[in-house]
């Protein structure tokens, strides 16, 4: 068997290994952690920490044999699984105020070091939720905290976010810390939307459908004397007193009563057909000296100003949950400056039924960039009328898979954008695999077509939205497999995870050459670099045959190493994959630690003369695709029988080196660049079209001579 065959089949066998035999780790509880921690971490002058109470899974903090506060362990009450597939661990404390106390990170298996970030920044960032008050966060509905991401670790800050936050919250209605009541089932009221009479304005006005919030300037001014705020006080609105400063209402239109007043027919039937299932709207007019749309969701793409809280829950809307409405309906409805329709998702799992508010943000200039806030609700119970007296017992809050798919739904929202550009690009790439022929015809065309999209991925994929894959993702996913799979944690980070799944469809097509040639944003960065040092006439190394077919293997026994090394400890084996310089140019774009930013632009440098060096001999990742991408169902590149025989211009000029003396092109190595293809159709360099075309100008000269002849005959003379 020949060596690298050897090697893809031990790793073939570790593979099967790892996913099959290995045994759970056994779950972590408090009981672990506290020994490790002092009460005084969590409040000054404390004694120590009470036993454990084996029912609610707390510890009181005591001073003076008195408990001030109490601690707990994140994972015991929410599910903490980050990107290693593995629970993330928190020991937090809470004050008999609902205030975090303290927030020590104590055990993860998160992949951070090989992203570059040092595990004291994580460390740093869970320690500064000392101080949340939790209180806050119940009405704010766990919105109530700006969220501090660190670039590279979006999901692994974004699980810690939720965790810390949710179990603080259940500890604090458990024990009944700051006035929250404990969680308990409370009746869930059905809608009755039989009716569809249209009544009018004043009668929905009348019944509270309709309910207003008016505001005056002085009342506004008022608000914010209150707040204490100096610089705020010192620039009151302009206008008299009494003059209207926001007439706001709102009203829920998917009802249909409703809706058919306020919308009219014609236009709540369109209404119904925006509306998915399990959705509601809501109508919110406004007119006066104040916007409650503001100009932020033009720049942003969200309503700063507004947002809809029901119980702990809060609900922002964004543009494409937005529809403007021309007018009112009802003849006896006032004029308002501002109509809009806000559609309220499912996830947001809203009750219609039961009282919400609308909460409004007022802002104030108090210099150039800094501004004061104060916020005012405007209140909202359906009328009894519209409920069925029939009930349905349900939690209060959403249990714990709902928790999770919202957080990963969130993300998804948050990142259309981004998602868009991604599948616009994956659709691209799509169309010049399958339409090569046609693309590569134009060899100067399809170079720049290359060079941007190279470009697109490298700044694109790469330095804005750090979305490199890496040999970790591999490290993690079979982590998950091992200890208990789940798609929460993996659909925290949208652009890894759609890269994944196309990655998956392109390996039974293309082989890994459709990430690794195209996709890989480090494959770009060298690829780019070394055209530019071409245009530079920075000379070019090309490797014996017989030296660069033993350095093919070198890659695969470093992803061999990796993840042998990842059966038994899986930190030690991410420690190991920083052979991967991704993080560093890529991620960090090189604002790290010397030694890895030498290492990254050694990388780097050695690609100027030996293209592609770091993909060919060290990838570990490239290793780790080239495997499953023997299975591959097409073979798309099209060769001539001459092809190595007697012709090698295409592996002469293959820029990894794909192709053997011999003509053969060797699928596990191959980036699918299309150089080859671009010669495949070249008549000024591929051999086998330089004679065609001899052939057919030959052919076309003996025709064109042969009509002469037959046009203008020789005339024979008579002897």
């Amino acid at each position: 068997m020949p060596p690298l065959r050897r090697v893809v089949a031990a790793c073939s066998y570790l593979l099967l290994s790892f996913l099959i035999g290995a045994i759970p780790a056994p779950a972590e509880t408090l009981a672990a952690f506290l020994p490790e921690l002092s009460a005084t971490d969590f409040a000054q002058h404390a004694d120590g920490f009470g036993g454990i109470d084996p029912e609610t899974k707390v510890a009181p903090i005591l001073r003076g044999g008195r408990a001030v506060g109490y601690v707990f362990l994140t994972s015991d009450f929410v599910g903490t699984t980050g990107y290693s597939g593995k629970p993330i661990h928190v020991v937090a404390g809470i004050d008999l105020d609902a205030r975090i106390m303290a927030a020590h990170l104590v055990e993860h298996s998160e992949p951070i070091v090989l992203i570059g970030i040092p595990d004291s920044k994580i460390v740093a960032l869970t320690e500064g939720y000392k101080g949340l008050d939790l209180k806050a966060e119940v009405e704010a509905g766990g919105a109530g905290h700006e969220l501090d991401i660190i670039s590279g670790a979006t999901v692994t800050i974004m699980v810690i976010d939720d965790s810390i936050v949710r179990a603080g919250i259940k500890v604090a209605r458990m024990m009944s810390l700051g006035g929250l009541a404990p969680e308990i089932a409370v009746p869930r009221r059905e809608i009755d939307r039989s009716s569809n009479v249209v009544s009018d304005w004043m009668t929905l006005t009348g019944d509270g459908s309709v309910r207003t919030l008016r505001l005056d300037i002085g009342q506004v001014n008022r608000a914010f004397e209150q707040g204490g705020d100096e610089k705020a006080i010192t620039r009151p609105e302009r206008g008299a007193p009494e003059d209207t400063f926001i007439e706001m209402t709102v009203a829920i239109v998917s009802i249909p009563e409703i809706g058919r007043t306020l919308l009219g027919s014609a236009e709540y039937d369109n209404l119904q057909t925006w509306l998915r299932e399990g959705e509601e709207a809501i109508l919110v007019t406004g007119r006066g000296t104040y916007s409650f749309k503001g100009s932020g969701y033009v720049r942003g793409g969200i309503f700063d100003r507004i947002q809809l809280i029901q119980g702990d829950r809060a609900v922002r809307f964004f543009d494409r949950d937005h529809k403007r409405l021309g007018r009112l309906a009802p003849d006896d409805s006032p004029a308002f400056a501002e109509l809009d329709i806000f559609k309220i998702p499912a996830e947001a799992e809203f009750d219609p039924a039961a009282p919400w508010r609308l909460q409004l943000l007022v802002q104030r200039a108090t210099g150039a960039v800094s501004k004061a806030f104060v916020t005012l609700d405007l209140g909202y119970k359906l009328p009894d009328r519209f409920i069925n007296a029939a009930a349905v017992t349900h939690p209060v809050v959403a249990d714990e898979a709902a928790a999770k798919t919202a957080l990963w739904q969130r993300v998804w929202r948050d990142k259309q954008i981004e998602i868009g550009v991604l599948l616009g690009m994956l659709a691209v790439l799509t169309g010049l695999f399958f339409f090569q022929k046609q693309v590569t015809r134009n060899a100067r065309a399809f170079f720049w077509l290359r060079i941007g999209f190279l470009s697109m991925t490298l700044v694109f994929l790469g330095w804005m939205t750090n979305a490199q894959l890496s040999v970790v993702n591999l490290l993690a996913l079979g982590g998950a497999l091992r200890t208990g799979f789940s798609w929460d944690a993996f659909l925290l980070d949208p652009l890894v995870f759609i890269q994944w799944f196309a990655i998956a469809a392109a390996l039974l097509f293309w082989g890994r050459g459709a990430y690794c040639g195209w996709l890989c944003p480090f494959g770009a960065l060298q690829e780019l670099s070394n055209t530019l040092a071409r245009a530079l006439k920075v000379p070019q190394v090309s490797l014996p045959w017989g030296l660069h077919e033993r350095l093919w293997p070198a890659k695969y026994m470093i992803f061999l190493v990796i993840f042998a090394v990842s059966l038994t400890s899986l930190p030690r084996a991410e420690a190991l994959a920083e052979v991967e310089p991704f993080k560093t140019a890529i991620i960090l774009k090189f604002a790290r630690e010397w030694p890895f930013v030498v290492f990254a632009l050694s990388m780097l440098a050695i690609g100027l003369f030996v293209e592609r060096f770091y993909c060919r001999y060290v990838c570990p990742l490239g290793a780790a695709l080239a495997i499953p991408a023997r299975i591959r169902m097409f073979d798309w590149l099209k060769r001539y029988r001459e092809c190595g025989s007697p012709c090698h211009t295409c592996a002469n000029e293959c820029p990894v080196q794909a192709i053997h003396p011999t003509g053969e092109i060797n699928p596990n190595e191959c980036v699918n660049c299309l150089h080859c293809q671009v010669l495949y159709q070249s008549q000024a360099k591929c051999p086998v079209i330089i004679q065609q075309l001899k052939r057919r100008a030959k052919a076309g000269a003996a025709t064109e001579a042969l009509r002469a002849f037959s046009q203008n005959p020789p005339v024979l003379e008579k002897t």
